[in-house]
């Protein structure tokens, strides 16, 4: 495609959750997902990546191209195997031209009877991790109803029967995402200048289109991108990272104005321009 996107960029993306859980983990009970030794909240790339996904379903109604592969109830084999071409190289180009998440993120497409090799992905994100330790509250519920008839014989004897369940939430984190486009990877998915302001529309309203009970109040606050004036880049990423501190200004943070983040935009690498997208 000839309106690829020519530029790399670097990004930061900063959101917060208020009594919720913003990834849980089916291995621990769907407890919030939290490093072993630090216990800092993380999110993971996936889940960020689905919120994205869903969010372009909704606005173009999985239109070609910007129809979603990894999707609910997509069976992905015969999707591959009816796609035309008789080189596998035909069938990943046609695959990148009608679907968005795999000139974004990439996919693995060597499945089915034909096959279409792997495609690495320009746009790829971090795991989400908090600036502080998260508390994970685990709270009691019940329903004032059975799911079975044997828990109702078993209950007969109380005045209403209910079942009792949990729900975890963290009281309150700020989550920190770091993001990379890569203009050589772009070139390859056809990766375009349209397709990077879906994305950054999708990073932004992710959230409000995915509101669940569980998830409590999720909300963006920053979106940071670096962008430099090369297809290899000006500056090394975690350089221009570290120009964003954060810092809370008490011991135990409940809302987003309780920390301040600061952006150093003295001296900044040539080539290399900042972009406050939110």
């Amino acid at each position: 495609m000839s309106d690829t996107i020519k530029n790399r960029y670097d990004f930061v993306f900063l959101f917060d959750v208020k009594d919720g859980n913003p990834n849980g983990d089916p291995d621990q009970v769907n407890l919030p997902r939290a490093d072993a030794e630090d216990q800092h909240g993380l999110v993971t790339d996936v889940c960020i990546k689905r919120k994205v996904r869903n969010y372009v379903m909704l606005k173009e109604e999985l239109k070609s191209p910007y129809d979603i592969f990894i999707r609910q109830d997509n069976i992905l084999a015969p999707i591959i195997d009816s796609v035309p071409g008789n080189k596998p190289q035909d069938r990943q180009k046609k695959l990148c031209e009608d679907y968005y998440d795999i000139r974004t993120f990439g996919a693995v497409l060597s499945v089915g009877e034909k096959g279409a090799g792997t495609v690495r992905g320009p746009v790829q994100f971090t795991f989400s991790r908090s600036e502080d330790r998260i508390y994970q509250a685990d709270h009691s519920i019940t329903r004032c109803a059975v799911t079975t008839e044997k828990e109702a014989k078993d209950q007969e004897k109380r005045e209403h029967a209910s079942t009792f369940g949990r729900k975890s939430t963290v009281p309150y984190a700020l989550y920190r995402m770091h993001g990379f486009i890569s203009a050589m990877d772009a070139e390859k998915t056809g990766f375009s200048e349209k397709d990077l302001e879906l994305l950054w529309e999708s990073i932004l309203n992710a959230f409000e289109h995915d509101r669940a009970a569980a998830r409590g109040e999720m909300r963006p606050r920053k979106l940071i991108a670096f962008k430099h004036d090369s297809h290899l880049g000006n500056a090394r990423s975690g350089d221009l990272f570290d120009r964003i501190s954060i810092k809370k200004n008490i011991d135990l943070p409940r809302r987003w104005e309780d920390y301040e983040v600061s952006l150093n935009k003295e001296k900044l690498p040539k080539g290399i321009e900042l972009i406050e997208i939110l």
